[in-house]
């Protein structure tokens, strides 16, 4: 620590205004960054769902599909067959037409923007754990993201409140999506920050070296730049 940020005032007001701006924008970079592979996952659900699936091309094509993205994607991770699996699960659970029924059908009307937004907000691992426990109820799922959202839990709260009857007591609470990001801090934009599925999605590895991470951070960080602005 300086002297300067010791004796004057303005000099660390302006070192803590620095330091706040930099985590808000991790934490923008890294929900772009989750925004958009959770995006990405809902469009291999949407193939998987619609067009490409067991039916038309046997019982071995989840392991086919495995093996042919990673030949074609050696750098990515995330194709393994249970993962796969879960994309689709992610498409049919909150496909547009599920949502729209919800939203015409509720007393309460939701706004459909705020939704999606909710939605591709909070980490991958987040929703493998709500599709787990809430076996297809889009009206129980919904719920629990937004309660993720608002209260920025971490995979582990999250985890303990679903083996809970949180949502029998309050019911279908899934108004007011009014937070835009994470707080600084919380444990939702900790891990929403060090999440691994990011960090595969933008092919950096835990065991990356030198030259991948310099090389990784030339093709995204001016993305990502440009994006905040």
């Amino acid at each position: 620590m300086s002297e300067i940020i010791k004796t004057n005032t303005e000099y660390s007001k302006w070192i803590k205004e620095v330091s706040l701006r930099f985590r808000n924008s991790q934490i923008k970079a890294a929900t772009k960054v989750n925004r958009e592979m959770l995006l990405f996952y809902w469009s291999i659900g949407h193939d998987i769902s619609e067009n490409y699936n067991e039916v038309k091309y046997g019982k071995s094509f989840f392991k086919n599909l495995s093996l042919d993205l990673q030949d074609a994607l050696p750098d990515v991770k995330s194709f393994s067959v249970t993962t796969l699996k879960y994309m689709k699960y992610f498409y049919d659970l909150y496909n547009n037409s599920n949502r729209q029924q919800l939203v015409d059908d509720s007393d309460t009307r939701i706004c459909q923007q705020a939704v999606d937004d909710c939605i591709f907000m909070i980490p991958w691992g987040h929703h493998i754990q709500i599709i787990n426990k809430c076996k297809g109820n889009l009206d129980k799922a919904l719920f629990f993201v937004k309660k993720t959202y608002e209260n920025n839990w971490s995979r582990a709260v999250l985890l303990n409140f679903l083996d809970t009857n949180l949502y029998e007591k309050e019911g279908k609470a899934i108004t007011n999506f009014e937070k835009l990001l994470p707080d600084i801090g919380s444990d939702l934009a900790r891990e929403i920050t060090k999440d691994p599925y990011n960090f595969d999605f933008l092919t950096l590895r835990e065991g990356y070296d030198e030259k991948e991470l310099k090389d990784a951070l030339m093709d995204n960080i001016q993305k990502f730049l440009l994006e905040l602005v």
